[in-house]
Protein backbone atom coordinates (compact mmCIF):
# COMPACT_ATOMS: atom_id res chain seq x y z
CA UNK A 1 0.00 0.00 0.00
CA UNK A 2 3.05 2.53 0.46
CA UNK A 3 3.62 1.92 -3.14
CA UNK A 4 0.06 3.68 -3.89
CA UNK A 5 -0.18 6.06 -1.61
CA UNK A 6 3.24 7.48 -2.50
CA UNK A 7 1.88 7.54 -6.21
CA UNK A 8 -1.69 9.31 -5.26
CA UNK A 9 -2.39 12.89 -4.72
CA UNK A 10 -5.99 12.23 -3.46
CA UNK A 11 -7.95 9.52 -1.66
CA UNK A 12 -11.46 8.90 -2.23
CA UNK A 13 -14.04 6.71 -0.71
CA UNK A 14 -17.68 7.34 -1.66
CA UNK A 15 -19.45 5.47 0.65
CA UNK A 16 -22.60 4.07 1.35
CA UNK A 17 -21.85 3.88 5.71
CA UNK A 18 -18.47 2.25 7.35
CA UNK A 19 -17.09 1.39 10.37
CA UNK A 20 -14.03 3.28 10.95
CA UNK A 21 -12.20 2.89 7.07
CA UNK A 22 -8.50 2.13 7.65
CA UNK A 23 -7.92 3.16 3.88
CA UNK A 24 -8.65 6.85 4.87
CA UNK A 25 -6.65 6.94 8.38
CA UNK A 26 -3.58 5.47 6.33
CA UNK A 27 -4.37 8.25 3.85
CA UNK A 28 -4.14 10.63 6.67
CA UNK A 29 -0.89 9.44 7.48
CA UNK A 30 0.66 10.04 3.96
CA UNK A 31 -0.17 13.12 3.80
CA UNK A 32 -2.79 12.64 1.15
CA UNK A 33 -6.46 15.20 1.28
CA UNK A 34 -9.42 12.88 0.85
CA UNK A 35 -12.92 13.47 -0.27
CA UNK A 36 -15.31 11.11 1.52
CA UNK A 37 -18.93 11.20 2.34
CA UNK A 38 -21.04 12.34 5.34
CA UNK A 39 -21.52 8.65 7.35
CA UNK A 40 -20.47 7.48 10.35
CA UNK A 41 -16.61 6.57 10.63
CA UNK A 42 -15.52 8.39 7.41
CA UNK A 43 -16.74 12.09 9.15
CA UNK A 44 -14.73 10.62 12.44
CA UNK A 45 -11.61 10.99 10.37
CA UNK A 46 -12.28 13.73 7.94
CA UNK A 47 -12.92 17.30 9.16
CA UNK A 48 -14.53 19.02 6.03
CA UNK A 49 -12.54 22.04 4.29
CA UNK A 50 -9.08 21.12 7.00
CA UNK A 51 -7.95 17.70 5.77
CA UNK A 52 -10.69 17.16 2.87
CA UNK A 53 -14.09 17.07 1.68
CA UNK A 54 -17.20 15.37 3.31
CA UNK A 55 -19.88 14.92 0.76
CA UNK A 56 -23.50 13.46 0.66
CA UNK A 57 -24.04 10.10 0.03
CA UNK A 58 -25.32 9.59 -3.31
CA UNK A 59 -24.34 13.04 -4.54
CA UNK A 60 -22.44 13.02 -7.28
CA UNK A 61 -22.11 16.30 -8.33
CA UNK A 62 -20.92 17.25 -4.95
CA UNK A 63 -18.71 14.24 -5.36
CA UNK A 64 -17.38 15.50 -8.81
CA UNK A 65 -16.87 19.11 -7.66
CA UNK A 66 -14.39 18.51 -5.13
CA UNK A 67 -12.47 15.72 -6.61
CA UNK A 68 -12.26 18.45 -8.99
CA UNK A 69 -11.44 21.35 -6.86
CA UNK A 70 -8.47 19.24 -5.28
CA UNK A 71 -7.41 17.71 -8.57
CA UNK A 72 -6.93 21.81 -9.89
CA UNK A 73 -5.66 22.94 -6.45
CA UNK A 74 -2.02 21.65 -5.75
CA UNK A 75 -2.02 24.27 -2.57
CA UNK A 76 -5.18 22.88 -1.69
CA UNK A 77 -4.01 19.43 -1.65
CA UNK A 78 -0.46 20.01 0.29
CA UNK A 79 -2.75 22.46 2.72
CA UNK A 80 -5.03 19.38 3.52
CA UNK A 81 -2.86 16.82 3.41
CA UNK A 82 -0.53 18.81 6.14
CA UNK A 83 -4.08 19.05 8.21
CA UNK A 84 -4.76 15.11 7.90
CA UNK A 85 -0.97 14.32 9.19
CA UNK A 86 -1.24 16.56 12.41
CA UNK A 87 -4.98 15.02 12.93
CA UNK A 88 -4.07 11.63 12.44
CA UNK A 89 -0.61 12.20 14.94
CA UNK A 90 -3.22 13.96 17.23
CA UNK A 91 -6.32 12.14 17.59
CA UNK A 92 -5.13 8.50 15.97
CA UNK A 93 -1.57 7.98 17.19
CA UNK A 94 -0.94 4.28 18.64
CA UNK A 95 -0.85 6.02 22.34
CA UNK A 96 -3.37 7.97 21.64
CA UNK A 97 -5.84 4.80 21.16
CA UNK A 98 -3.62 3.00 24.04
CA UNK A 99 -4.77 5.70 26.66
CA UNK A 100 -8.29 5.75 25.74
CA UNK A 101 -8.03 2.05 26.08
CA UNK A 102 -6.55 1.84 29.43
CA UNK A 103 -8.93 4.75 30.53
CA UNK A 104 -12.04 3.19 29.52
CA UNK A 105 -10.79 -0.04 31.32
CA UNK A 106 -10.02 1.69 34.07
CA UNK A 107 -13.76 3.00 34.08
CA UNK A 108 -15.30 -0.44 34.11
Amino acid sequence: MRTIYNESDIVVLPSYREGLPKVLLEAAAFSLPIVTTDVPGCREIVKDNCNGFIVEKKAVKSLSVAIETLVLDKNLRAEFGKNGRVRIEKEFSLNKISEEIISLYNKI
